[in-house]
């Protein structure tokens, strides 16, 4: 009974509360206002739905799309391994026909290979490269002539104490040859250079400051030790490249045979880098300067290489060097008598090479 009677003056309350104008009939009725309560029967279906300006419509298109440019790369783990691979061939060639002027038609050809393995991480770059280089050239009359014969090896190991310093703590190991015989032409019978006659082989530790992009590194040692060795022995008799030559008597004949290795202690610099001049124009600076504690302190020996390469396009490219070498071991000039004995064993002489050429360059 009791909730009859509340339901009632509920029902009252609200009737005298409502105007007589917002009501209407069951079937009309589509709002109910209680005092300031509004409260909504029946909601309409959104028909459209408003877009913002900077909505497309949904739907896909193939008129704004391109082909790629470049072949498309799986996603790979990252790796703290730098690869790099060079592989290039350049020529000069010169032809005459009928040329009043005179000139014997040539062409050279040079093949270089570069490979190089790079690891940095935190505390740690450990930077590895070998460089194989060697050409020919061919005149019109004359016989094959080696234009270019080198072999480079190289290892560095760094480490360094925090990962903000570029100075690392260094220990580096090189081996510098050649591939074949070297003549003084048009002699071809008596080499003067041969496979590991010489070759060199640098050990040390030091310092090295290395740039974040790794195109500048400047690496100093106090404790080099540099064998220089002449693995020929007509070539170590002779006391070729700094080695002890052979005792003789005074007929000319061997007492003693020359020594192979010459080993030598000092200090070892070595700076390379490399920077865009221009637009399609790099270059790249390598010097290495050594000079020996104990028998010839603060004679330097030099050995400092110059290129500028041009790019044409991805594969070809055009190559401006130039190479010199200063090593007071290597002489020149010598003078023997007439049973021949060296009277003389020469002088010492600035080395220069200079390139020119136009290739092909592949990176794999």
């Amino acid at each position: 009974m009791k909730y009859h009677l509340f339901f009632s003056f509920l029902f009252l309350f609200i009737y005298n509360g409502t105007s007589q104008d917002s009501l209407s009939t069951a079937s009309e009725v589509d709002t109910t206002i209680v005092n300031t309560i509004v409260i909504r029967k029946t909601q309409e279906k959104i028909k459209h739905i408003p877009r913002s300006a900077k909505l497309t419509n949904p739907y896909i298109s193939f008129k704004r799309t391109t082909p790629l440019s470049k072949k498309f790369k799986r996603f790979r783990i990252p790796s703290f391994w730098i690869k790099e691979n060079h592989l290039g061939v350049s020529f000069n060639e010169a032809a005459f026909v009928n040329w009043n002027a005179g000139g014997n038609n040539s062409i050279t050809g040079l093949a270089n290979l570069k490979v190089e393995r790079n690891y940095k991480f935190r505390y740690i770059q450990w930077d590895n490269y070998l460089e194989l280089k060697y050409g020919l050239n061919a005149q019109e009359d004359r016989k094959l002539r080696k234009s270019g014969d080198e072999i480079r090896m190289s290892s560095t190991f760094g480490y360094r104490k925090d990962t903000i310093t570029n100075w690392y703590y260094s220990v580096k190991a090189n081996v510098r040859t050649q591939f074949s015989n070297g003549y003084k032409y048009p002699d071809r019978t008596t080499p003067i250079s041969r496979f590991m006659a010489p070759g060199y082989f640098f050990f040390g530790a030091g310092n090295s400051y290395i740039t974040p992009d790794q195109k500048f590194n400047l690496y100093t040692s106090p404790v080099t030790l540099k064998a220089t060795y002449v693995l020929d022995q007509r070539l170590a008799d002779n006391g070729a490249f700094g080695v002890k030559k052979a005792i003789t008597d005074a007929n000319g004949e061997i007492i003693t045979p020359g020594e192979t290795v010459f080993v030598e202690l000092g200090l070892l610099i070595t700076n390379t880098w490399q920077t865009n001049v221009a637009k399609n124009v790099k270059m790249k600076h390598r010097v290495s300067l050594y000079t020996d504690y104990l028998s010839s302190f603060g004679n330097v020996d030099v050995d400092w290489e110059l290129n500028f390469h041009l790019t044409v396009n991805k594969y070809i490219k055009a190559n401006i060097g130039t190479h010199i070498i200063y090593d007071d071991d290597i002489l020149f000039d010598e003078i023997k008598d007439a049973n021949g004995l060296v009277i003389d064993s020469g002088v010492p002489r600035i080395q220069f090479k200079q390139i020119l050429g136009v290739g092909i360059l592949y990176d794999f």
